[in-house]
């Protein structure tokens, strides 16, 4: 089965077509203007679910989050199930943003560097992370050998920290 990609005449038509009301209230109630114009000399790039998917995994996002109990506990939970039923994708990225000094520190940490993620890369996964279809189609066989290396690496770490932590205690 292919990933249906969401292109962006679909949310134009759901804005246009009156589905969301003008104003759409704002977690820290603000309200923000939904409108399905952009302005002049932008685009949306198509986002692709299955593209994300292994993108999820293969940029090491997989270290720290899990989807589906697959996955790094130490940074959120990205289930479908768990994300606002309509997302603006800007709205995810910001979310990042407001994190990006802990997420830095932990790929730093965890992958020796800092992941690189261009705009076509950061739109396919969020369109993964909110895919409750193709989510049910990753499994561990999606993780690059070198990235499961690092998880593991890192379990056993954890696993030598709390005997530690038990062993002093």
């Amino acid at each position: 089965m292919l990933a249906r990609p969401i292109p962006i005449s679909a949310v134009v038509l759901v804005v246009t077509a009156g589905a969301i009301p003008a104003h759409a209230s704002h977690g820290d109630g603000q309200h923000m203007q939904m409108t399905g114009q952009m302005a002049e000399g932008l685009m949306m790039p198509e986002m692709n679910a299955e593209r994300g998917r292994r993108l999820f995994a293969a940029k090491g996002c997989i270290v720290c989050h899990s989807v589906n109990g697959i996955g790094g506990e130490h940074a959120p939970i990205l289930d479908a199930s768990t994300m606002d039923e309509m997302m603006n994708p800007f709205e995810f990225a910001a979310r990042m943003w407001r994190g990006a000094a802990a997420m830095v520190e932990l790929q730093e940490e965890e992958l020796g560097g800092q992941i690189e993620l261009n705009g076509q890369e950061l739109a396919d996964i969020i369109a993964f992370v909110h895919d409750s279809r193709e989510q049910a189609m990753f499994s561990q066989h999606d993780i690059p050998k070198s990235i499961e290396v690092m998880m593991h690496h890192r379990a056993e770490e954890d696993h030598h920290d709390e005997g530690e932590e038990d062993h002093h205690n």
